[in-house]
């Protein structure tokens, strides 16, 4: 057992979905989480910078000690493969263990992927499925507006932005007549009310956050490195960029409030 704490990095505020996530499934374990919010997002840079950024990211947790590193950005997931190579600790990303949901989950073998450019570029969730299953069809579409709708809070179904963004992305999905759709960015959880009401109930959503944190419960468990103590684990957050920006917005995220427990750091020391 292992009392250290869990990794967690993302290009911003998406991977709080998959933090949001640990703590209901694994509310015993302490939990690092960066948010490099100083240079996002990371779905628009070339391979080569989102790579140096996802490493430095990396080391700034396991300067923290952590036990295992999660990279909760599709966008990291999907571009830097050799990320696990060079870590001490397990490392996970959300590629595999939501690729996996998804074969599991699709009744007519039509499977759609949303993401940023860069998942999307990447072809990693339509390669990792069809490596799964080769009878899978897989139909991709990039919504480089989502991060910025979700972190300016425009999230309701009522919320024309949101609604309007959701069917013009997502029109050619549907149009395919998938059963089973890739949320491929850790905010788009947030756009599943949206997301949900446009494509019809029938429509299976796979959160790549919810998905990530089953797997590393699991792994840790494996490797008998659960956190046995009976309290509630501690969060520390640290950003990039203003905390004050930060602070304001976790709490859409995570349904509460994360106080005054954010601190700063000069992520290029790293």
């Amino acid at each position: 057992m292992s009392s250290q704490a869990i990794g967690v990095f993302d290009s911003g505020l998406g991977g709080l979905t998959a933090v949001k996530q640990l703590r209901a499934i694994m509310p015993h374990e302490n939990i690092v989480y960066f948010g490099d919010t100083g240079r996002v997002p990371y779905g628009n840079r070339s391979a080569a910078t989102i790579s140096r950024y996802a490493k430095q990211d990396a080391r700034f947790l396991l300067s923290h000690n952590v036990k295992m590193v999660i990279a909760a950005c599709g966008t990291v997931s999907s571009t830097v493969l050799d990320l696990g190579q060079v870590l001490p600790v397990p490392y996970i990303n959300v590629i595999a263990p939501t690729a996996l949901a998804a074969v599991n989950a699709t009744k007519n073998g039509r499977i759609g992927v949303i993401g940023t450019r860069a998942t999307i570029g990447s072809g990693a969730y339509k390669k990792e499925i069809e490596r799964l299953d080769s009878g899978v069809t897989v139909i991709q579409r990039e919504c480089p507006l989502f991060v910025p709708i979700v972190e300016e809070g425009f999230i309701s179904p009522d919320d024309e932005i949101a609604r309007l963004s959701v069917e013009r992305y997502l029109c050619y999905i549907k149009a395919h007549g998938v059963d089973t759709i890739i949320l491929g960015c850790t905010h788009y959880p947030l756009l599943k009310p949206v997301i949900g009401q446009y494509v019809g109930a029938d429509v299976k959503l796979i959160d790549s956050g919810k998905e990530t944190a089953i797997y590393a419960s699991k792994l840790l468990e494996s490797r008998g490195l659960l956190n046995d103590s009976r309290n509630t684990g501690e969060c520390s957050f640290f950003v990039s960029d203003r905390t004050e920006d930060f602070t304001s917005t976790a709490s859409i995220f995570l349904n509460s409030n994360i106080g005054e427990n954010v601190e700063r750091v000069d992520i290029w020391n790293y």
